[in-house]
């Protein structure tokens, strides 16, 4: 369930009292007159079951309450409550495939922001990458993908895309351009200064590299994992599976595919940075084309309920 903190002006509260016990997946409603300082107004309390909670926003909304109060959304661990069993079995379908858009769109927003912690997730992503590439060492490769913060602007890519939210799309596409390139670039100095210092060379490079050489050699199995690695990430999100996620991130080769562009750039070996592009590319399409997808059954799901 989630918890509804709402503050609403004196004059909507009725409509707002009407509107909360007249819904079937709302139960706990509680109103306390005159107890908001700031904004002015009345504390008006409720647990909604998630497969209602979006439908129930959309009516607040359009009460002006976004507007004049506040809407505050929690997640309820647990509801130890005969009131709150009644109120799940009234609603169709089930809490865990319930989509809260606002919920949805708020994670997916903060996740897209270019702030410097963003950035510096990419960089130290990036060159781990880098140095996995070079030595050939898996370990270092899918340590790389959990470090990478790219699923959340892939995200807010895909949610932007699919709810008309466009700032939400710029801001997306702002922080994934940024980042990759803030990372490659760092990756290369990182690769001329371990080269200077005797570390690495040009010739690990070049050597055989069976267990990462899948990174810049794409194919169509890269489309597939990326695609499903997109459906597995969008419904993670969505469902709350929070758990879910590490196990997508570390079966998308977007960090280590521009890690290995950036290493071979530096080496100047042009043919490997190619394909390690195309991998990237190939990557990113293939999993926002999985998360609009997702998103759109979710969307006609819930209409139908």
């Amino acid at each position: 369930m989630l918890h509804l903190r709402i503050i609403s002006p004196p004059a909507t509260t009725e409509a707002v009292e009407k509107l909360l016990t007249a819904d079937e997946a709302v139960t706990h409603v509680v109103v306390l007159a005159g107890t908001a300082r700031d904004p002015v107004g009345d504390l008006v309390l409720c647990d909604v079951v998630r497969e209602g909670a979006s439908h129930l926003i959309e009516g607040l909304r359009e009460l002006g309450i976004e507007r004049d109060g506040s809407i505050m959304l929690e997640r309820v661990d647990t509801a130890l409550s005969a009131a709150a069993a009644r109120a799940e079995k009234r609603v169709p379908g089930l809490g865990v495939d319930a989509v809260v858009w606002e919920e949805i769109e708020h994670t997916t927003a903060a996740e897209s922001e270019l702030s410097g912690a963003f950035l510096t997730f990419m960089i130290v992503a990036t060159a781990i990458a880098g140095i996995g590439v070079l030595l050939d060492q898996p370990i270092l490769i899918v340590g790389a993908m959990v470090v990478g913060p790219e699923f959340g602007p892939l995200a807010a890519l895909c949610v932007g895309v699919v709810r008309r939210r466009w700032s939400l799309v710029r801001r997306a596409l702002a922080a994934l351009a940024v980042g990759f390139a803030v990372g490659m670039v760092v990756t290369v100095a990182t690769t001329w200064l371990l080269d200077a210092l005797g570390l690495v060379q040009r010739s690990m490079l070049l050597d055989d590299r069976p267990l990462t050489s899948f990174i810049w050699q794409p194919d169509a199995l890269s489309w597939v994992v990326g695609f499903l690695a997109g459906i597995a990430g969008m419904l993670s999100l969505t469902s709350a599976k929070a758990g879910t996620l590490v196990g997508v991130l570390i079966s998308v080769t977007t960090v280590p595919a521009a890690a290995n562009a950036a290493v071979a750039l530096a080496y100047g070996v042009t043919n490997e940075a190619a394909g390690s592009a195309l991998q990237l590319l190939i990557n990113v399409a293939a999993i926002v084309a999985a998360g609009v997808l997702t998103l759109l059954v979710q969307t006609i799901g819930s209409r139908r309920r």
